[in-house]
Formats: structure tokens, sequence, C-alpha cells
């Protein structure tokens, strides 16, 4: 088996590099792998209804769809992705456990005991530590995990915070739970390269396993695959079930209702009226609306609704 640590830290490049070792190689691989601040969904998620819009345009969050399915996850330096390729013979060999049973070991011989969840988690103590999705192409399964060992939890959860009820579609919605980061649970405190390097080794205690650096050839293989595809408002948005948007509420002592009918992130339908609100800008704002892009930073950028662009997420 390959053991990779791949050290480009953009989420785009990375999730990338997943999708073209598992379609262009034929070896087994095992590859850790960090990213500057992100939010990650699933493949058949609506972005838009897993993230705080305010807080990731503020912070200058990514949004990145992956190919597997699943929640949406929170990456950031202190996060530490792993990911297992592997080549199967039938379906009755991919089962979750095999792929996290090597994490609990490693995790075991720090005297930390991880335990998984029903919902494809790893815990400790109860707390949320790791988050697993799977993704199968021809007879390879690909199997990604996060850890979560000195991530800023507040960051994490501001990135994902979300009111409920406002988007109505048949994506699937992530279901949230309380987290921890692994370094609080240790003995012996240990640096986030510390650890890296530490389940780095545990891999390769096996003699099967073997270090292994990506050619320049495939480098550029994966850049241009993050910039095809990873790196799309199509992929990373437009790839989102047809939702509908409603929301109510108060801006300026003044009510307000929306409807919006969106697919393939673009509003296709706009509809905004309120009783303190004049009916011609109502209508001036559905005029904007329609045929734009859902996204924050487009809507905010015209000036009749700057202001109020929190009432369309």
């Amino acid at each position: 088996m390959h053991s990779i640590h791949l050290k480009n830290t953009d989420p785009y490049f990375c999730l990338a590099a997943e999708e073209y070792l598992m379609k262009n190689f034929e070896d087994d691989i095992f590859m850790l792998w960090q990213s500057e601040n992100a939010v990650v969904v699933g493949k058949h998620q609506n972005a838009a209804a897993e993230i705080n819009h305010r807080f990731i345009h503020e912070n200058n969050i990514a949004v990145c769809r992956r190919i597997s399915g699943g929640g949406t996850v929170f990456h950031d330096s202190g996060n530490i992705n792993f990911t297992f390729i592997k080549n199967v013979k039938s379906q009755a060999e991919i089962s979750f456990r095999v792929f996290t049973a090597p994490v609990v070991k490693a995790l075991a011989k720090l005297g930390i005991e991880a335990t998984t969840s029903g919902r494809n988690d790893l815990l400790i103590d109860g707390l949320k530590i790791s988050g697993n999705a799977e993704h199968v192409y021809k007879n390879r399964v690909l199997h990604h995990g996060t850890l979560l060992f000195d991530s800023d939890l507040k960051n994490l959860g501001q990135a994902i915070k979300v009111v409920p009820g406002k988007y109505e579609g048949k994506a699937v919605q992530s279901n949230r739970s309380p987290v921890a980061n692994i370094s609080q649970f240790l003995k012996t405190p240990m640096t986030t390269g510390e650890f890296i390097q530490f389940l780095l080794n545990v891999q390769l205690e096996n003699a099967e396993n073997h270090s292994f650096e990506l050619a320049e050839t495939d480098l550029q293989n994966i850049e241009n695959l993050a910039t095809e595809k990873f790196r799309t408002w199509e992929w990373n948005f437009g790839y989102s079930p047809k939702y509908t948007f409603r929301n109510e509420l108060e801006i300026d002592g003044k009510k307000l209702s929306v409807r919006l009918a969106i697919e393939k992130g673009i509003i296709e339908e706009a509809e905004v009226f309120g009783g303190n609100f004049c009916k011609n800008e109502c209508l001036q704002v559905q005029i904007i609306l329609t045929g734009e892009r859902h996204s924050y930073d487009v809507l905010l950028s015209f000036k009749e609704i700057n202001g109020i662009v929190s009432a369309f997420f």
C-alpha cells in the first residue's frame, strides 16, 4: 500500500487528489492531508443549506463539495484528514469499520479509547472527533474521514451554524453532533505535526506499506482536475438538488416574506412581498434576483438589496 503525506493545503486540490488517485492508480493507497479553512459538503447535499453564509463570507472560508456522500464537515489546520483507497472484489468487502479500525487502534496506542457511532462517526466519551464517508468507483472504494486534533471548534460551530426550515428539497441533510479535539484526551501533549508523523509511523509498521511521493505529472494532473471541477461554482453550488428557499423576517421594523425557487444554483423564480414594503420595491427586488446565482457574494454586489441580503439566506 502506498502511504502518502500530501503537503498541498488547498482544499480543492486535496479533494481532486482523492478522485485522481482513485481513478488513475491501481495500487491501494493511504493518505494523510490537511487543508486551509473550508466547509466540505457531501456529494448529494445542498451546499447553500449547510453553511452560515455571512460568517463564511467575512472569514474567507472555502466551500467545497466532495465525491462521497454523507454530511458536512469543517476543515482547518488543526484537523487531519485520512483517506484509504482500496481495490475490492465485491460489495461485501466494503465496510466502514474496516477503514476506521486502523484509526481506533492508532488512538489506542496513545491511551485513547475511540468508539464508532450509528452515523459512521468516531467518538471519544460520546463526543465526535471524526466524520467518515465513502465512494465506490468500479472495483475501488474510497473511504475518508476527518480527525479533529486541535481544530478551532468555535469557528467550526459558526461556519456550519444554520437556521432550520428555510430550505426545502430532496438534498441529504447533516446531523449536527457535539464535537471535541483529540488533543484534549492525550496523556502526553503532542503537536499536530507530531500526531501526523505518529499516524504515518503506525501505518508503516506494516511491512506491506511504504512511503510514496507523487510524480510532477500526477501533481499537474491533479491541479488540472481541481481547476476544471473542484474549484468551480457549478460543482460546489450548482450541483445541489433543486430546492425552495422560504424566509420571513423583520428588517428595520418592516415585515418581509421571501420565496425563491432554485435549480442548479440559479434563482428561477422569486417572490418578495411584505405589508410595509412598497410594491414597486418588491417588484424591483424580484427582477434583480431572477436569473442570478443564489450566492451571498453575488447578491451582496447589488446595492439595491445590499442592506437586506441576509433575507435571502
